[in-house]
């Protein structure tokens, strides 16, 4: 990859990854909930999902998987109705913050690695810019070595892009001070989780 094109993909890609979605939501809940560290440690389930997806866009099964209705279908459908679950599964659980003297349940790094690893890999839009961004930049003359190169500086942002969020989660936990108030932001955390499946549901393939 050229310098020139290499200013042009770090910062465009850079958005792509602060974009507010699903898995970003995830980080800053997990930093309200438990801290900036165990959510950049849980990241690691997203960072495995999307490699997946670069390797299949890579070979391109993930062309594929975009032009074909029916896989496109499927796969936004159980994304959805597992961000609808995941939603609901964040609000029950803002009851116990907001219990007098019960501290939050804290959940094993684990579960939270596998959930983002499951919102991310049940996410069809994140095939569809695989496939529609990073071949924007690879070059023909050196295919896996750019490919790789740009998969892997889309992973690394993504780390960046996971701290920022958790970090901002982590002040709003700090700023809040009372439980109540980390019980809703928990509340506006599920609901908003939810809307993204919802909003899932009304995601079209590109003709």
């Amino acid at each position: 990859m050229s310098g020139s094109t290499l200013l042009l993909f770090v910062p465009a890609c850079f958005a792509l990854n602060l974009a507010f979605g699903p898995n970003n939501l995830l980080s800053l809940t997990y930093g309200l909930q438990q801290g900036v560290r165990t959510a950049v440690l849980a990241s690691g389930g997203r960072l495995i999902a999307f490699a997946l997806m670069i390797g299949l866009t890579a070979l391109g099964v993930g062309a594929v998987l975009a032009a074909s209705e029916a896989a496109f279908t499927i796969l936004k459908w159980a994304g959805a109705a597992y961000l609808v679950w995941l939603g609901f599964k964040i609000l029950r659980a803002s009851g116990s913050v907001t219990a007098p003297r019960e501290a939050a349940p804290r959940r094993s790094l684990r579960s939270l690695s596998q959930q983002e690893f499951w919102t991310a890999i049940g996410n069809p839009k994140a095939i569809l810019i695989f496939t529609a961004f990073l071949p924007q930049f690879i070059e023909p003359h050196s295919y896996w070595t750019s490919f790789a190169l740009t998969g892997l500086i889309f992973l690394v942002l993504e780390v960046f892009a996971v701290l920022f969020y958790a970090v901002l989660g982590q002040r709003l936990s700090a700023l809040s001070r009372n439980r109540h108030v980390v019980g809703w932001l928990n509340r506006i955390s599920g609901a908003t989780m939810i809307g993204f499946g919802v909003a899932l549901l009304f995601a079209r393939r590109p003709a």
